[in-house]
């Protein structure tokens, strides 16, 4: 009787273990009753997650650099702005501060004396600084444009459907993202490039675009961050588009701070060059203009002295 009872208890723990996983984080570890899910975001550090939803794009990313620096996989890699003020993440991921709900901390610094201020996709967007540099809050994204080109399909691709199987597609893959936030979709046929703007009202803290985002730069760019390893495909007329290029451009509620001390040296090398270009021109200009006023001051004592 007690070896029956023994194996009951036995089966029953598998099949608790079984169902205990992290269906929205694939390096999650998951175990207990009621079941409890962590991931490592450093050294014996271990992040609560709730797995019924999408991970905070902090935890994200926290737990991608200390598997970056262990050297376990994380990714491999492979329109135009919606406004003058968006942006893209032109610096890549780092380790950062989060909230204890998983927000990021208005202020970033990755364990340097260099610091900058992020928006709440954990975007900077403000030169960076020193310590001192003070960032007042959390600037929230209401506005990201997805750029998106998908592989050659043998069907031509119905225009007037493919909102509709975006929208549906990004509601379906990432946790009943609302559908209705999906505002524009352009495309390209030529180029296969489909546009999508996903915005919210200003103000709004209920929906979250970043994390959305996030999870689907991963569908494109590497592997899913998902237990389920199916990618971002929409699918219009039973023809499903696979995604190969993705670019994710933010734009927040104020317009972010840079200045000429974010720009490359190339791009100011050129704008140099272009300055003194016109100086040049208008030097030029000049000199010739001054000259046709000396060659007519010279020409009319002659023309009153043949008089």
């Amino acid at each position: 009787m007690k070896i029956w009872i023994a194996l009951v208890l036995a089966t029953l723990a598998v099949g608790a273990s079984a169902q205990c996983s992290c269906d929205t984080m694939k390096w999650a570890t998951c175990d207990g009753n009621p079941c409890k899910c962590t991931v490592l975001v450093d050294a014996d550090v271990k992040q609560t997650l709730d797995c019924t939803k999408l991970i905070p794009k902090c935890y994200l990313m926290k737990a991608e650099m200390y598997r970056s620096k262990k050297g376990l996989s994380t990714r491999t890699g492979v329109g135009g702005k919606p406004v003058e003020t968006a942006f893209l993440d032109n610096d890549g991921i780092y380790d950062p501060e989060c909230e204890n709900d998983g927000k990021f901390k208005a202020k970033q610094c990755n364990n340097t004396e260099e610091c900058w201020c992020v928006n709440s996709a954990g975007v900077r967007r403000t030169d960076k600084g020193d310590k001192n540099l003070k960032c007042e809050k959390l600037v929230e994204t209401f506005w990201v444009r997805l750029e998106l080109k998908h592989k050659e399909v043998p069907k031509e691709v119905d225009e007037k459907k493919l909102k509709t199987a975006i929208a549906d597609a990004i509601n379906k893959r990432y946790d009943n993202f609302n559908k209705d936030l999906v505002k524009e979709v352009q495309y390209d046929p030529d180029a296969r490039l489909i546009v999508v703007d996903v915005k919210k009202e200003k103000g709004d803290r209920k929906n979250d675009l970043t994390q959305m985002a996030y999870y689907m730069e991963k569908d494109v760019k590497v592997l899913p961050l998902f237990k389920d390893q199916a990618k971002f495909e929409p699918i219009v007329d039973s023809q499903k588009l696979e995604m190969e290029r993705i670019l994710v451009y933010y734009v927040d509620e104020e317009a972010p701070t840079f200045t000429m001390k974010r720009l490359t040296g190339g791009v100011i090398a050129v704008i140099v060059v272009v300055v003194l270009a016109v100086a040049a021109g208008l030097l030029v200009l000049f000199l010739a203009r001054r000259r046709e006023q000396q060659r007519y001051a010279k020409a009319e004592p002659r023309e009153m002295e043949a008089m």
